[in-house]
């Protein structure tokens, strides 16, 4: 089989490699893999930046971000040959720590999880791999060409569940949700944003390609205007920030309404120095009982909700969101962002 690999650490690593074909073990399934898809992360991945190699080698399969077809089952596992699948990305360390031993863990405790295609274990990016029933999830036949979204979707679903349990620390119905940022994340959120019957606004930098439509499409709306005007037009009662960038990460956490969340999905780049008024800056949360959250990562619970969003969301639409797929054989390609990127696919049948 073929697989994309990279030797973390290392820029210009990036290789489809001809590998063995993975048997299963300890009641695994073969799945057969389908497509993958990039986003920054991988990108890092690729430079260098970030990563981490399975114990004894120094190179690792990418990708996070899955698609594929089950090929064998154990028979007690609830999934059968032919079953569209993706994979869960995280599993819990081997301590383990609490949030780990009760099934959360995208909130481990103690930084000992893995990653598969991150962090010491090979990922999903080859034309056939194994993993665990426990950690797949299986999605409605009609997704085949957008369920490579679930991972992405998943993040967005931890996202809202946290929202909606910081919220309902008290009376929580909120009207107004303002999405920063319109990529694969941002336009996610707010779609799922409408699925929950709220009003939905959407500030990024780009006037032009296909993301002003998409989120048209929403019957969201759409700015391009100064971040801390549409801050203060809208009156967020809820702002997913989806960018990472210092200037907007902090005035989102003081531009809500009262009572008010903030979800910060966004990683920000360390060394970018911002100035604040703390004294304002602590004034704003507290008298107005606001709430900042960070959100990372999904464990299975969000991925079997996002998975219930794609089912329920315009096949049309999601379809759009993914603006480019590239063969296997092209795969660098992928790592090169063209200007109406949003999310780009690789196809690891081709």
């Amino acid at each position: 089989m073929r697989a994309l690999t990279v030797q973390p650490g290392q820029r210009h690593s990036l290789q489809v490699r001809q590998l063995p074909t993975p048997s299963p073990v300890g009641g695994e399934m073969l799945v057969r893999g389908l497509a993958m898809g990039v986003c920054g992360t991988d990108r890092e991945i690729a430079n260098g930046q970030y990563g981490w190699a399975p114990p004894g080698r120094d190179w690792h399969i990418l990708g996070h971000e899955s698609l594929g077809r089950v090929e064998q089952a154990p028979p007690d596992s609830g999934f059968s040959a032919g079953d569209l699948v993706a994979g869960v990305v995280r599993r819990p360390d081997p301590v383990p720590c609490g949030a780990c031993r009760h099934g959360e863990f995208d909130m481990c405790r103690n930084g000992r999880y893995t990653e598969r295609g991150i962090k010491e274990l090979d990922g999903y990016g080859a034309q056939a791999w194994c993993v665990e029933p426990g950690y797949a999830v299986r999605l409605q036949p009609h997704l085949e060409r957008v369920g490579v979204l679930m991972e992405p979707t998943s993040v967005v679903a931890k996202a809202w569940e946290q929202v909606e349990r910081v919220g309902a620390r008290s009376w929580f119905a909120p009207r107004r949700v303002l999405v920063t940022g319109a990529g694969p994340i941002g336009l996610l959120a707010a779609l799922l944003a409408t699925q929950r019957g709220l009003q939905v606004h959407v500030l990024d930098r780009v006037s032009g390609g296909p993301k002003p439509q998409l989120v048209q499409d929403l019957d969201a709306t759409y700015h391009v205007e100064d971040a801390e005007q549409v801050i203060e037009k809208v009156c967020p009662d809820v702002i997913i920030e989806a960018t990472g960038a210092s200037g907007l990460v902090f005035a989102s956490i003081t531009g809500t309404a009262a009572y008010g969340v903030v979800c910060l999905t966004g990683v920000s780049p360390a060394g970018r120095r911002v100035t604040v008024d703390a004294g304002t800056f602590n004034r704003d949360i507290v008298l107005q009982n606001d709430a900042v959250v960070g959100s990372v990562n999904a464990n299975l619970r969000h991925y079997r909700q996002a998975a219930d969003a794609l089912a329920k969301a315009d096949m049309t639409w999601l379809e759009r969101l993914i603006t480019r797929r590239v063969p296997l054989e092209r795969a660098k390609e992928a790592f090169q962002q063209q200007p109406d990127d949003i999310k780009v696919v690789i196809d690891l049948q081709t």
